[in-house]
């Protein structure tokens, strides 16, 4: 979860009239403002989005550099993978 520093700005949002309903009510069952609770899930998604995104990039990067391994190898990685996991565990 991100925290919210001392020092922000303003963003206006325009919600449909539910959502805000609810989250009056989120916010009176946690004794936080709508705001600060808004604040903190855009800031969430932004993080989550962002890191979504860097993963892509870093991804695409690779595949550029030649950096791949063929789907065909993967499988055969992961069902080892499974199968050494399978032995430890019995």
């Amino acid at each position: 979860m991100v925290t919210i520093m001392a020092t922000s700005t303003t963003l206006t949002v325009r919600l449909p009239p539910e959502v805000k309903k609810r989250l009056g009510r989120l916010a009176g069952h946690t004794k936080r403002t709508k705001s600060c609770l808004a604040g903190e899930a855009i800031a969430d998604f932004v993080e989550r989005e962002l890191a979504i995104v860097e993963g892509i990039e870093r991804g695409l990067d690779d595949m550029q550099a030649g950096r791949v391994t063929s789907h065909k190898e993967a499988m055969r990685r992961l069902r080892a993978t499974v199968k050494r996991v399978g032995k430890a565990r019995s």
